[in-house]
C-alpha cells in the first residue's frame, strides 16, 4: 500500500460523500479507492468511516485522522512545488465556475491576458449561475455575487456591483414609465425575476432616496435562474430589471435599455471568489484568484480596496 495514495483517496472520500465520486476526481476505479482506504483502516486499526448504501459518513476517529491527513497533504505539496518549477510556473488543470455574464461580458475576453501569463495553466469553467457542490464536485473555487450564506467556505471579496434599474422601450412603451418604485408592487407594472441559486427565490431589492428607504420585490410574468437569460428577457420587453454596470452599459448607450429611478440609490452586490478552507491554494489557483481580483478592480472596484 502506497500510503500517500491511501491517505489522499481517504481524504477525497471525506470531501465527496462517496467513493464513486472521489474515485471519479481521483482518475481510479471505485475499487481501487475501496481497497486503498480499506487497507489505510487496517494499518491503522481504526474505522474512518462508515458506509450506508446512499451515503458514507466519517467517523469520530476518522474526522480528528482528516484534519491532520488534509495539512499533511498540502504541506507535502508545498515541499514538492517548491523545489520544482511549478513555484515560479503556475501549471496544471484548474476547475472553477462563474455567473454567465460575467464569463461573456469580463472574464472569457480578459483570458487571452491569463493565458499569456500562465501558459501551462488547463483552465475547465464551468459557466453557471447554479449552486455548486465544490467537494463533490471537486470545483477549485466559484466566483459568484450576492452575500455568500456558506459559511464553511472561504471567500475573498474581490469587486462591489452598482446597480441600476431599466426597461426596454418596447416595455415603456406599452406599460409607461412608472414614477416611483413602489409603482412595481400591485399595479400592472411587472419585473423579470432572478431566481437565487441558493433558495430558488427572489430577493427584494433595497433602495433609498431623499431618506426614505423601501424594499421592492415586484411582481413578474418570467423568473429566470440565469444571467444572460435575465438580460435578454429584459431587452424582449418582459419587464424591468435590476443590473450591474457591467452588463447594462453597452445596452444603455445602444438605447435598447432605458434608466429608470436614477434618483434613487441601490445597495451595491458584493461580487466573491469562494474556496473550500479545506482545499490547499495552490499557485495555479493562488494567481488565478489574484487576475480575477485584478480584473475586478477595473471593473467593480470595491470601495478603499484598491487605493494606494
Amino acid at each position: 500500500m502506497d500510503r500517500f495514495d491511501a491517505m489522499k483517496a481517504f481524504a477525497r472520500v471525506v470531501e465527496a460523500g462517496s467513493f464513486t465520486k472521489a474515485a471519479e476526481t481521483l482518475h481510479l476505479s471505485k475499487t481501487t479507492v475501496t481497497q486503498l482506504v480499506q487497507q489505510l483502516e487496517a494499518r491503522l486499526r481504526v474505522k474512518l468511516l462508515n458506509r450506508t448504501t446512499r451515503r458514507v459518513n466519517v467517523t469520530a476517529d476518522g474526522a480528528a485522522y482528516y484534519e491532520r491527513v488534509v495539512r499533511l497533504l498540502a504541506d507535502m505539496d508545498d515541499a514538492e512545488t517548491s523545489l520544482s518549477s511549478a513555484a515560479a510556473v503556475p501549471r496544471g488543470r484548474l476547475r472553477v465556475d462563474v455567473p454567465s455574464p460575467l464569463a461573456r461580458l469580463i472574464l472569457v475576453p480578459a483570458l487571452p491576458d491569463f493565458h499569456a501569463r500562465y501558459p501551462d495553466i488547463q483552465l475547465d469553467m464551468g459557466v453557471s449561475d447554479r449552486r455548486v457542490d465544490l467537494l463533490g464536485e471537486n470545483v477549485d473555487c466559484v466566483v459568484r455575487g450576492g452575500e455568500l450564506t456558506d459559511q464553511s467556505l472561504v471567500a475573498r471579496r474581490v469587486g462591489e456591483l452598482q446597480l441600476g434599474v431599466f426597461a426596454a422601450p418596447s416595455y415603456l412603451a406599452r406599460a409607461g414609465y412608472p414614477s416611483h418604485p413602489k409603482d412595481l408592487e400591485n399595479t400592472h407594472h411587472r419585473i423579470v425575476a432572478f431566481l437565487w441559486a441558493r433558495t430558488g427565490k427572489a430577493y427584494p431589492y433595497a433602495m433609498r432616496s431623499q431618506g426614505e428607504s423601501i424594499n421592492i420585490l415586484g411582481r413578474y410574468v418570467l423568473a429566470v435562474d440565469d444571467g444572460n437569460a435575465y438580460l435578454a428577457a429584459g431587452l424582449a420587453g418582459l419587464g424591468i430589471l435590476w443590473l450591474p454596470d457591467y452588463m447594462s452599459k453597452a445596452h444603455r448607450q445602444s438605447g435598447e435599455l432605458v434608466p429608470l429611478f436614477e434618483d434613487w440609490q441601490i445597495d451595491p452586490m458584493p461580487l466573491y471568489i469562494a474556496y473550500p478552507p479545506n482545499r490547499h491554494v495552490s499557485a495555479k489557483l493562488r494567481v488565478f484568484i489574484d487576475w480575477v481580483a485584478e480584473l475586478m478592480a477595473q471593473h467593480a472596484p470595491v470601495p478603499g480596496l484598491h487605493e494606494a
